[in-house]
Formats: structure tokens, sequence, C-alpha cells
């Protein structure tokens, strides 16, 4: 199924971005919020960092989270799985 894809305008560290997808306004907004929370966490714990690379290793954490969460969704299938089998 497509989801309409949708435009938001997302204030993220002081500057504008256009995002386009198909995400709520509400999610859109829970992103950006969190995003710059967390931008504002890591500048704050290394007030030296430039904007590039506070921004590398937000994505950096992000991906590391997806990639745990993901292993973590991979274990429960197999569990349920396996239950199934029994």
């Amino acid at each position: 199924m497509n989801e309409e894809k949708r435009r938001y305008k997302a204030e993220i560290d002081g500057k504008t971005y256009v995002i386009i997808g198909p995400g709520s306004e509400g999610h859109m907004a829970a992103v950006t919020q969190m995003l710059n929370t967390q931008l504002a966490e890591i500048q704050k714990l290394s007030p030296s960092i430039s904007k590039q690379d506070a921004a590398i290793l937000l994505a950096f954490n992000a991906i590391s989270d997806q990639i745990k969460y993901e292993k973590e969704l991979f274990d429960l299938k197999n569990q349920k799985n396996q239950k199934s089998d029994e």
C-alpha cells in the first residue's frame, strides 16, 4: 500500500528543512523534536564539536539503535515461530 507523501517544514538546529515523506504531521514533529533534543545533548556534552560531527554522531547512534531493535524483533519472531512449531 502506497502512503501519500507529505511536505513538512522541520527546523533542525536552527535551520529549516523541507522533509518529504509518508509520515503524519505528528510523527514528523516528534522526530524533529527528538532530533533537536539529541543534537543539543551531544553539543552540551562536547561543546567544541562541529555541527557536522554532532550530526554524524547522532546518525551513528540512530543506526546503532535501529540495528539493536531489528535484532530484538528478529529474536522475538524466532521465539514465536519456535513456540508455534512445538
